[in-house]
């Protein structure tokens, strides 16, 4: 009997499996795993209000204008984050989590919560590792 592989299966339409290269879920996985979605994401969920631009910016530490621009926009776009723009003089935008945005942030904000736990713990860890590597 022949095995196949994951990556040449058929799944059902409208069916996703995260392991298969070809997933639309791949494609997500790797867009929420980015260090810009995940701190602009913890960001605008731990303020809970609309936020305008430049707060987000001030709480990101080294996060650039461009990056920042590209990163909202694309959570916009993934329908993560709402943008709303306000006609005054000068025009008012603000930014905050749709309810699917707030899904995530539930998962990310826990991520970002054992990351800061547990870091001194990866970095003892870390630090033996690369003590065993060198005596080798």
């Amino acid at each position: 009997m022949a095995t196949t592989t994951k990556s040449a299966r058929q799944v059902e339409p409208g069916t996703y499996e995260a392991y298969m290269q070809d997933c639309p879920a791949v494609a997500l996985l790797s867009t929420i795993s980015n260090r810009w979605v995940s701190l602009t994401m913890c960001t605008l969920g731990s303020y809970g209000d609309p936020m305008r631009y430049s707060h987000v910016s001030r709480e990101i530490p080294g996060v650039s204008q461009k990056m920042l621009t590209q990163t909202l926009r694309m959570l916009e776009r993934d329908g993560m984050v709402k943008r709303t723009a306000t006609p005054t003089v000068p025009v008012r935008v603000d930014y905050e989590l749709t309810p699917l945005g707030q899904g995530l942030y539930g998962v990310l904000s826990q991520v970002r919560d054992w990351a800061v736990d547990k870091t001194d713990e990866v970095d003892a860890a870390r630090a033996r590792y690369d003590t065993r590597q060198t005596d080798q």
